[in-house]
């Protein structure tokens, strides 16, 4: 066992790039690829066909068995990623072939689902997927109302929800007054496909169509003024394909937003011509690779000064333009499109800790990023990803997961900041752990936001928010714990339920065995004396990499808009340490 953690510890080194710290590698997705051949066609069909070609004979070779695409090249196949492959495919000339059974296949998948493939039975089902959140349905119809997938140019339009995009030009104070849902990492969208339905509509005599026609100009400036200088927003191809093909559509193709996002999506291309759906996770991995290897106790990170310089250069030292948060957190990635959120800025703060050097400029950063996880804190004592809000959406809604992420950072913290900061930390803790207790389900578990499983009810994975939590609590300090001795309990009596027979863990019980979320339940349970479940977890982590099943990532991520991802450094990170842990205990 020793060799085994050695040399696992000696890979996560070797994953380490030039510079210092991890990039890791997100999956390729059909739908980015899908988006982004798509938008290219919009642009210029014949400058970009290369691209184009390559795109869909990508989407050719990754088809489900079924006849269609999921997120990932290991999803089960789904209604909004097949719609958007079949349109693509839509683009293909004479002297792009793809193959027709291809396509005909993938109108079959969507006839069963939809019930047919008319205008409105499509249009019905794949709203059905979001409800009424149209940031996400209205994307997606409009690509299919542009490649003439819901009938005719006049009738396709009328399908496409119109985006408010005039309520960009409220000042964003009044939409958090009136708590319009109004979410900022979705302004790009709501501004570009708002203007390509108001083109395409025929009718502009009400009073809000006078609005919006008098609010294109400013909406349009807003959206240059969004855009990042490496022209990806939010570094993610789906959103950037959405702006570009959108304002195309709208007539704006002469727009700078246009040529930097073409710029980005021409950057962000693969080799085998497929897209990820967000370019990096550089500094999550980065942060998730130093606390992993910090897990055995003993020991310094190697390069520790290189990667603390780093993370500090990778804090945002003004309120960001893009979601209108403070000053002092940290987002997932070191590229311009990457905005704050909870998660990260929780993570790089504990890595700063096990780095080693907490003085200077670390102790101002990190102090910074205390007070930006105090301020997020919402009104139920839970921690929401991005801002404070209302809970009705992913990007202000409390978090299990990421509320114990944050207590975590902040107990670590603790001693570094002055006395008044401490009194805060001490009254988010009560709050949190009150969230905790209500957020716990009745048989022990927690559901995460952002992590899933494709194989259990519902895509749930309580196995990493049970974990997660788990985790945090053993942690802390235990004279700021209060009770939660009872979480704790309640928490591991879960996650032992749900061991399956090979020692493994999935997503949720009777879910097949991961390495990721074998490692959590084995770092989660190893603090609490449950030394045999332990033991058969550590067997079957142990035996899988022997057996050449080393570090195949499953799709547990969760990007915006629920799109599965896997990260090529996630099973590693998970595995090195769970068994540091266990080694140090």
């Amino acid at each position: 066992m020793k060799k085994l953690v050695n040399n696992l510890v000696e890979q996560l080194y070797g994953e380490c790039n030039e510079k210092g710290w991890w990039e890791g590698k997100l999956s390729s997705s059909a739908l980015s690829t899908s988006l982004a051949v798509f938008a290219f066609a919009q642009v210029d069909k014949n400058k970009y066909r290369d691209q184009i070609a390559r795109g869909l004979k990508w989407l050719e070779s990754n088809v489900n068995y079924d006849g269609g695409w999921g997120d990932t090249p290991d999803s089960v196949s789904n209604i909004s990623t097949t719609a958007l492959c079949w349109s693509a495919f839509s683009i293909a000339t004479p002297d792009i072939s793809v193959s027709s059974e291809v396509v005909n296949r993938a109108g079959n998948w969507l006839k069963e689902r939809a019930g047919s493939l008319s205008p409105a039975d499509m249009s019905n089902v794949i709203s059905s997927c979001y409800g009424e959140d149209r940031t996400f349905s209205a994307p997606i119809l409009s690509m299919c109302a542009l490649a003439g997938r819901l009938g005719n140019d006049e009738d396709a339009w009328r399908l496409v929800p119109q985006l408010p995009f005039e309520l960009v030009a409220m000042p964003r104070f009044l939409l958090r007054l009136f708590r319009l849902s109004v979410v900022s990492y979705a302004l790009p969208a709501l501004i570009s496909i708002g203007l390509l339905k108001y083109t395409k509509s025929s009718d502009h005599h009400s009073f809000r169509d006078l609005i919006r026609r008098l609010c294109r100009k400013k909406a349009l400036k807003i959206l240059e003024k969004l855009q990042p200088v490496n022209g990806g927003f939010l570094e993610a191809t789906p959103l950037t394909s959405f702006v570009v093909m959108s304002l195309v559509g709208a007539g704006y193709g002469n727009n700078c937003v246009v040529k930097k996002g073409v710029e980005f999506l021409l950057a962000g291309m693969r080799d085998d011509g497929s897209w990820p759906i967000d370019t990096n996770l550089t500094t999550w991995v980065t942060s998730l690779a130093v606390n992993a290897l910090a897990s055995g106790g003993t020991g310094e990170i190697r390069r520790a000064d290189e990667i603390n310089k780093w993370l500090l250069s990778q804090q945002f030292r003004r309120r960001n333009i893009f979601t209108d948060a403070a000053p002092g957190g940290w987002g997932w990635t070191d590229l311009p499109g990457g905005v704050p959120d909870a998660d990260d800025t929780s993570g790089v703060l504990l890595a700063l800790i096990h780095l080693g050097k907490v003085d200077g400029e670390t102790l101002e950063a990190g102090v910074n990023g205390v007070k930006w996880l105090l301020d997020i804190q919402n009104s139920d004592g839970g921690v929401p990803t991005f801002c404070r809000g209302w809970g009705k959406l992913p990007f202000d809604r409390s978090c299990p997961d990421i509320t114990a992420h944050a207590l975590r950072a902040l107990d670590a913290w603790y001693d570094h900041v002055d006395p008044t900061l401490r009194s805060q930390v001490n009254k988010f803790i009560e709050r949190a752990l009150d969230y905790l207790h209500d957020a716990q389900q009745g048989n022990g578990r927690w559901i995460p936001l952002w992590f899933g499983n494709q194989k259990a009810p519902g895509s749930e994975n309580p196995t990493y928010g049970t974990a997660q939590v788990i985790i945090a609590l053993s942690e802390i300090t235990k004279d700021r714990l209060l009770d939660s001795g009872a979480l704790v309990g309640n928490g591991c009596r879960w996650l032992l339920s749900v061991q399956n027979a090979d020692g493994g863990w999935g997503g949720a019980a009777n879910v097949s065995s991961s390495i990721e979320e074998t490692a959590l339940a084995v770092t989660a349970l190893a603090q609490h004396g449950h030394q045999e479940a332990v033991n058969r977890g550590i067997a079957w982590l142990s035996n899988y990499i022997k057996e050449g099943h080393a570090f195949e990532p499953a799709p547990i991520g969760l990007y915006f808009a629920q799109l599965w991802y896997s990260e090529r450094l996630y099973p590693l990170i998970f595995a090195v340490a769970a068994l540091l842990k266990e080694k140090s205990d």
